[in-house]
């Protein structure tokens, strides 16, 4: 009687999963890459209401905002001191030498008044003039829809 060896069949079955991880691994480079960020998404503010017609272009602003708290951001830059000289310092690293640059200011309405103001002043002190300020638009009691603006 012959008795079969059963080693040799478990041997081959044996799956390789080194591929499948190359694999997932290169995926998840390829979503983390392509994956776009919006700089809306990080900071939650609340911004004040006005009426009025929206902004034309502002695709090309520098983007200055302001939290709740009175915390500088320049585009995605954090501003680490709240004075004047290290707002100035990053907005004009940010911007370079383009004064001509518009610049979109988006403050929290429970921003202190103080934290504007410091804004407008580093803005006035590096010689930027087109300044804008994005607001929410006016809700209406009743209304179907809200106006698009500047701050949406």
């Amino acid at each position: 009687m012959r008795i079969r060896d059963h080693r040799a069949f478990e041997d081959g079955l044996e799956i390789n999963l080194v591929p499948l991880i190359d694999v997932i691994l290169v995926l998840i480079i390829f979503f983390v890459v392509t994956a776009t960020f919006d700089a809306r998404s990080v900071l939650k503010l609340e911004l004040p209401r006005a009426t009025g017609e929206p902004a034309s272009d502002t695709s090309k602003s520098l983007i200055v905002l302001v939290n709740a708290d009175g915390r500088y951001f320049v585009d995605d830059r954090e501003v680490l001191r709240s004075d004047v000289e290290s707002l100035k310092a990053t907005i004009a690293e940010v911007a370079g030498n383009d004064r001509d640059r518009p610049v979109m200011l988006r403050a929290d309405a429970r921003t202190p008044y103080q934290a504007v103001v410091t804004v407008y002043d580093a803005l006035g002190q590096l010689g930027f003039r087109k300044v804008m300020n994005a607001t929410a638009p006016q809700t209406r009691e009743g209304a179907g829809g809200t106006a698009a603006g500047a701050g949406k």
